[in-house]
């Protein structure tokens, strides 16, 4: 596995490092269609703004993972959005669209923390529920490598977009980043 240089951290292999990683990530380890590697950060410094100010990583090589909760007919469907870090999920349209949603929203703090077993801030597509629909940005698809959450506040992953396009439940959609205005 070559190693990785991505902004001030020292990136090692995932799978010899599991301890940094949220139980549910961990597990979901193995079943990666490629590399992953992990690096421990100051839980203060978490936040993408924060993360990419202290480590010198560039928001264009990071993507956010946004928990979202899709209500029709009484029913709710969580689901996850991934996007770069410099723009925003398109919840209200794309996503509320493409879950066939009446309403769509974020979820809200307690139940994303809950229901995915990993750390507010630290929320990553890995390790997700299986019937979870995972929606991918065409762009972070494209990514050659992109700093995630761990599951953790303590550390990030770097993996390739293809592996993030290749996640269970996972499918790719052009336009579901939006331009922060």
């Amino acid at each position: 596995m070559t190693a990785v240089q991505l902004g001030t951290l020292t990136w090692r292999p995932a799978a010899d490092h599991l301890e940094l990683l949220g139980a549910p990530v961990a597990a979901a380890l193995p079943g990666l269609s490629g590399p992953a590697w992990v690096a421990a950060i100051d839980e203060e410094s978490a936040d993408t703004a924060a993360f990419t100010d202290t480590y010198g990583v560039p928001a264009t090589a990071s993507a956010n993972c946004v928990v979202v909760a899709a209500r029709r007919a009484g029913e709710t469907t969580l689901a996850a959005c991934l996007v770069l870090a410099t723009t925003r999920a398109d919840v209200n349209g794309l996503v509320r669209r493409h879950l066939g949603a009446r309403k769509a929203s974020f979820a809200p703090q307690d139940v994303a923390v809950a229901e995915t077993g990993m750390a507010y801030g630290g929320i990553t597509p890995i390790g997700l529920p299986a019937s979870w629909p995972v929606l991918v940005d065409a762009a972070v698809a494209a990514g050659e490598l992109l700093v995630v959450g761990s599951g953790t506040r303590g550390s990030k992953l770097a993996v390739s977009g293809a592996v993030l396009a290749a996640l269970p439940g996972a499918e790719v959609l052009e336009g579901l980043g939006q331009p922060v205005d």
